[in-house]
């Protein structure tokens, strides 16, 4: 439970997350988010390679700063981050309401409001910019030895923290919307999750029980599911995206190949990463 909300936790994650975002230049947009005690969930859109620069450096900053405040060191997860295309308007609104149902639908708190952790809900129901502090370590560093007294200043303390706006930006398919349309339909979602919670007649654990958890505390039970391909409302765009998956492998394979006999002019499907490179070694195909 590493991530276990608190509001240091919280304001480090915002400061990460929004700093993430800025790092992305532009190659990185963020529609809607949330953090549990020991993951989060991303509703983003991205240009071509972006991402996986996004996400490296947003887990990376996320174990070293929220493993400070709460003693510990190394990576928090175990698995890489699992992304997938979302195809379509409607599949897109129900990504929405998955991320703003958390909390609630593992039945930790009743209403999605209530969850203590860091969320998007305050952004989609008010101001879309919110201020974090990004706690500039490099800044830190640089004035140890330099007769301050920086070297006894903890990693957390004011000097070193610097306003960083973190934006959440409307759905592609709600653009057209009012801010006031939006806002009633992201309403509209918090009843439906909130009514199918109170539907199951079970007592949520609570928020105050949730920040009670050590951090260090491991889940009785690990949720290994199978990562989806896709997010889509029918059958037939999801098999056409596994078709289309398919062909993309096996022009990346074919290329791989190639590339790794010495023919860099092989060519690689859109957004594809060729094999790394070893200068003066080529790869024997047994």
């Amino acid at each position: 439970m590493l991530l276990r909300p608190s509001l240091e936790v919280n304001e480090v994650v915002g400061g990460v997350l929004a700093k993430a975002v800025q790092h992305s230049a532009g190659g990185v947009r963020l529609h809607a988010f949330t953090f549990a005690s020991n993951h989060f969930h991303l509703l983003v859109w991205a240009r071509g390679a972006s991402l996986a620069s996004f996400m490296q450096y947003l887990r990376a900053n996320l174990s070293k700063k929220v493993g400070r405040l709460v003693d510990w060191s190394g990576g928090f997860w175990e698995r890489r981050y699992s992304a997938e295309p979302v195809l379509d308007d409607t599949a897109l609104v129900g990504r929405l309401r998955y991320v703003l149902a958390h909390g609630v639908k593992e039945g930790l708190v009743e209403k999605c409001a209530q969850w203590p952790g860091l969320t998007c809900l305050p952004q989609l129901l008010g101001a879309a910019r919110r201020l974090f502090h990004w706690f500039n370590w490099t800044k830190r560093w640089s004035k140890r030895g330099s007769g301050s007294r920086a070297e006894g200043e903890g990693r957390f303390a004011e000097q070193w923290a610097e306003p960083v706006a973190l934006e959440v930006a409307p759905l592609p398919c709600w653009v057209g919307k009012s801010e006031e349309e939006r806002q009633g339909a992201v309403r509209e979602l918090l009843q439906e999750v909130e009514a199918e919670a109170r539907a199951r007649g079970k007592p949520a654990l609570g928020a105050q029980a949730v920040q009670a958890q050590h951090p260090h505390t491991r889940p009785e039970r690990l949720k290994r599911s199978p990562r989806p391909l896709g997010h889509a409302s029918t059958r037939q765009a999801l098999r056409e995206l596994r078709e289309q998956y398919r062909a993309f492998v096996a022009v990346f394979r074919e290329a791989a190949a190639r590339w790794r006999r010495g023919d860099f002019l092989a060519h690689f499907p859109r957004f594809a990463f060729p094999p790394r490179v070893v200068p003066g070694c080529v790869a024997q195909v047994l």
